[in-house]
């Protein structure tokens, strides 16, 4: 076992993003423009009268994480649902697709943020071109594994720790995304593979520790070497650690992007925008569709886009339900 050594630690400064958004960016900025597969990484918060509607996405997939608050999405392609704490999606832009992301406002507070996380991971040169594609990812679904008498909890969003696995077929690029809680002196000791880079990023806490010499506060991201084949992330202070840790593939293609654009060279990004601007060779549904959320959301939508909170504690318990029920037969 040798462990990762740190390549760099990156502070997430907040700043504005459009109308009523706050943004703490640690992939995509001037010093840290991308992380092969990854282009960018947000740490959000949103105001319920702001979010971020109707847009467009191609060659390149995302994955969302509510960590508070609820989310709204809808797109092109008759996709819609809300994500609630807990709740990721990836989705899979391809060739195409014009979505909306929009808060839901659950409890009438029109002044509480709802919080998440926004990956963009370039995809396989092969893949640019595929159908866009969703798989929204429950809370409830992802299972977690307990360590230490407790002081070390993961949830286990895509990969395999501690034995335990996820669900497949999460995303075309390959990711592991982990979602750690350390209480202090709890150590969270991860297997990773030799041809993928990773990251951590602190979203509570003063002093995770990584490899026992690299100190990781609060809102800033460490970027690891691909020197070993285990990342050890320690809580030596006296508050509770959160932080996630996530690794993707490395691709050996050329990547150029421009915003919400990734293509293999220039010229392809110029020929998306045009493609965007004039409703074609992927785009061609947005000439007819109008979002329903993109002016805000209601809740007369929130039967149509999936249910409220009742709902969804129907869902869970079926599914546990469901789940046990298997076990019981193996």
């Amino acid at each position: 076992m040798t462990y990762r050594t740190a390549l760099k630690v990156v502070s997430a400064i907040e700043q504005s993003e459009g109308v009523g958004a706050r943004v703490r960016r640690s992939i995509g900025i001037l010093n840290n423009r991308n992380f092969n597969p990854f282009l960018m990484l947000d740490h959000f918060k949103v105001s319920p009268k702001a979010g971020f509607p109707q847009h467009g996405h191609r060659g390149q997939e995302t994955i969302t994480l509510v960590l508070k608050g609820a989310i709204a999405h809808e797109d092109f392609t008759g996709s819609k649902g809300i994500l609630y704490p807990g709740d990721l999606q990836f989705m899979t832009a391809g060739k195409g697709v014009v979505h909306s992301e929009m808060p839901v406002n659950l409890d009438g507070d029109q002044t509480t943020m709802v919080e998440g996380m926004q990956l963009w991971v370039d995809l396989p040169e092969s893949l640019r071109d595929t159908n866009p594609r969703y798989r929204d990812l429950r809370a409830y679904e992802i299972p977690e594994v307990v360590q230490q008498d407790g002081k070390v909890k993961v949830k286990v969003i895509s990969g395999e720790s501690y034995g335990v696995e996820s669900a497949h077929d999460l995303a075309y690029t390959p990711v592991q995304y982990y979602y750690a809680t350390l209480k202090p002196k709890g150590v969270y000791t991860q297997k990773v593979p030799q041809n993928y880079n990773f990251f951590a990023y602190v979203l509570k806490g003063e002093k995770a520790v990584v490899n026992k010499d690299t100190v990781v506060p609060q809102y800033h991201n460490a970027f690891f070497n691909q020197d070993g084949d285990t990342i050890e992330i320690s809580n030596e202070g006296s508050d509770e650690v959160e932080l996630v840790l996530i690794g993707g593939e490395i691709l050996n293609q050329k990547t150029v992007q421009h915003g919400p654009f990734v293509a293999d060279c220039q010229e392809n990004i110029y020929k998306a925008f045009s493609d965007f601007q004039y409703g074609r060779n992927g785009f061609e549904k947005m000439k007819t569709w109008n979002s329903l959320i993109s002016g805000g959301v209601t809740v007369d939508m929130i039967d149509e886009l999936g249910g409220g909170i009742e709902k969804r504690k129907e869902d869970e318990r079926k599914y546990l339900e469901s789940k046990k029920k298997e076990a019981e037969t193996v």
